[in-house]
């Protein structure tokens, strides 16, 4: 085993299911790495609305303490016998990102090292620890509905950090993205290459405004029945209707509904994990970061990303 050595670290665990009050910072011992595992100091914790909502409703107590955390950016401080990362070759020392791993809240980590990958040098860390979840979901959106060259698709929530993702993923393939968002968000759908719409009273009539022709596809990343009420109006093709919050709506009226724990997304995204890192490093995906904060404010951090519109994605920092 290539190995600094590796021992204590602290890691932000959820101690029962339920609300930000049942998270705890606590002190693990952070354990080798075994054939096809490397440990990674952690340099920068992504952080997504899944990390709270993963513990939000009962489960399996069995299960607790549950690690909290899916991406991070480190350094590579032991890697198991044997073992390359996601990307080929590693060794300690070496920059790198990793996604779907289990307790990315944390000062070391030790993970599959297939859900590793080198980090580009134009990738700042807290960017680079923020890229993967958002990116492979909003790969996702477009991969199930068909969107290509000459498209015309529509996006709810434009401005948030899968919409973002969206509207350069969308751009990349040729497609016009029509993208709801608040008024005072507008600019960030333009940055990124889409066309605004105010959400609210009337917004099918704006969008048909803007896209006369017809929208060949929808992609839901708020799960407001407005979004799929407009989304269920303009898309003759429910296939080409997805959600990944409205999963209710789409058992109902027969649309798409994607979810990192469905087996189908988790095979998807992780396929696509190297080449949203490949574009990242060429500059085609951009990853805004809004604000970082110390690891031992993860708590503070949770309730300003849940409170709605941070401005940008947020890292924790050990």
């Amino acid at each position: 085993m290539d190995t600094e050595g590796a021992g204590m670290a602290q890691h932000w665990v959820a101690t029962d299911f339920g609300g930000l009050d049942v998270f705890e910072l606590v002190d693990v011992d952070v354990p080798p790495p075994g054939p096809g595992e490397v440990t990674i100091a952690v340099t920068a914790a992504g952080m997504n609305p899944a990390d709270a909502k993963r513990v939000a409703r009962p489960g399996d107590r069995s299960t607790l303490p549950i690690p909290i955390g899916y991406e991070v950016a480190g350094r590579l401080t032991a890697l198991g016998p044997d073992t390359e990362i996601g990307s080929g070759g590693g060794e300690v020392g070496d920059e790198v990102l990793a996604f779907r791993i289990a307790g990315g809240y944390a000062t070391e980590v030790t993970v599959p090292a297939s859900a590793v990958f080198a980090r580009p040098a134009s990738l700042a860390p807290e960017e680079a620890a923020n890229l993967l979840l958002a990116g492979c979901t909003a790969a996702e959106m477009l991969h199930v509905t068909g969107v290509g060259e000459g498209d015309t698709v529509l996006l709810h929530g434009a401005s948030g950090a899968v919409g973002v993702s969206v509207l350069q993923q969308a751009r990349l393939l040729g497609a016009r993205v029509v993208g709801t968002a608040a008024a005072d968000r507008a600019d960030v759908v333009r940055r990124f290459g889409g066309e605004p719409v105010r959400y609210g009273d009337g917004l099918a009539d704006r969008v048909r405004a803007l896209a006369p022709d017809g929208v060949d596809a929808a992609l839901d990343a708020v799960g407001t029945d407005e979004a799929v009420d407009v989304s269920l109006e303009l898309v003759a093709d429910r296939q080409r209707i997805v959600t990944v919050a409205a999963m209710g709506r789409a058992e109902e009226s027969g649309f798409r509904a994607i979810g990192g724990t469905m087996p189908a997304s988790a095979a998807y995204r992780d396929s696509v994990r190297a080449r949203l890192v490949e574009l990242a490093g060429q500059g085609e995906l951009v990853v805004p970061v809004a604000r970082t904060f110390p690891l031992t404010e993860a708590v503070a951090a949770l309730e300003l990303l849940q409170g709605g519109h941070p401005g940008g994605k947020l890292a924790l920092l050990p």
